[in-house]
């Protein structure tokens, strides 16, 4: 019986992504707080305090409604022997926010809050390449905006991201270019320091990361420019759906999702 709920689920999400490509959350309440009062009800709390509060928000339904429509991202590969691979697969058109359509606000979180909610959603975080295949698509392209004085502040995380609303200028669609993404990478399977966070992007106009490819910081360090862009973990391979560990894990499949030599970071451990 337990196989077969867990057939069914699976299946149920399968069907949900594939149809409709939205996320699977309560609607949110008429009564839900806006993104600004979200960070100005935790300018005072502690990071743990705030990361609770925004996974309970967002976990209720607590985002805005254009963000729970996914954004289609193509990719392919050619073989040795000269064969094409295409695939897709569904990312949110904006980072994580709590809010509504009107006031709405991006919210950095630690790797192991983000991974925690992308588990409860059916969805993994970005690879590099991953990252860079969605700033290709973007059809909003905005130039970086670096802060400098209390940059894991939440109110350095707030100006941050009326800086971003005022530059968007109520422009719709996949944007990019204006957060480091939380990765998943190799470099956190191999490092020889423990619970660390990978971060990568952060393109400029000429499509160049600000941030490379880093795992300097420990795991519960999250600051303004960190951004949570969630990839539903269903990925069709010339049509065929596929988890993403499956892809992951296939040496040739993996091209499609990833350009380091090992591909064998899933996930982030949670305290769940």
């Amino acid at each position: 019986m337990k196989q077969l709920g867990f057939f069914l689920i699976s299946s149920f999400f399968l069907f949900s992504c594939n149809s409709s490509k939205r996320l699977i959350l309560p609607e949110r309440s008429k009564a839900a707080i806006t993104g600004d009062e979200f960070y100005k009800s935790v300018f005072t709390a502690s990071r743990v305090e705030r990361e609770a509060s925004a996974k309970t928000e967002i976990l209720q339904g607590n985002i805005p409604p254009f963000l729970r429509k996914m954004v289609k991202i193509k990719t392919f590969i050619t073989t040795g022997d000269g064969k094409i691979i295409h695939a897709y697969y569904f990312v949110l058109p904006d980072y994580l926010s709590i809010g509504s359509d009107k006031d709405f606000a991006r919210i950095p979180l630690t790797p192991m809050t983000a991974q925690s909610i992308a588990d409860s959603l059916h969805c993994f975080l970005p690879t590099k390449k991953m990252v860079n295949d969605i700033y290709n698509a973007a059809k909003v392209k905005l130039e970086p905006v670096p802060m400098y004085a209390f940059r894991d502040s939440a109110v350095t995380m707030y100006q941050h991201n009326l800086i971003i609303e005022g530059q968007r200028k109520l422009r719709k669609g996949l944007i990019a270019g204006i957060k480091k993404d939380v990765v998943i990478t190799e470099m956190l399977t191999r490092s020889s320091k423990p619970n660390r966070v990978a971060i990568y992007g952060w393109q400029k106009l000429d499509g160049k990361p600000i941030q490379p490819l880093y795992t300097g910081h420990v795991d519960w360090y999250v600051d303004y420019s960190h951004g949570i862009r969630l990839v539903y973990r269903t990925i069709y391979v010339n049509k065929k759906p596929m988890d993403y560990e499956d892809v992951l894990k296939d040496k040739t499949l993996s091209r499609l999702l990833c350009d380091e030599e090992f591909c064998d970071c899933y996930r982030y451990k949670t305290t769940d």
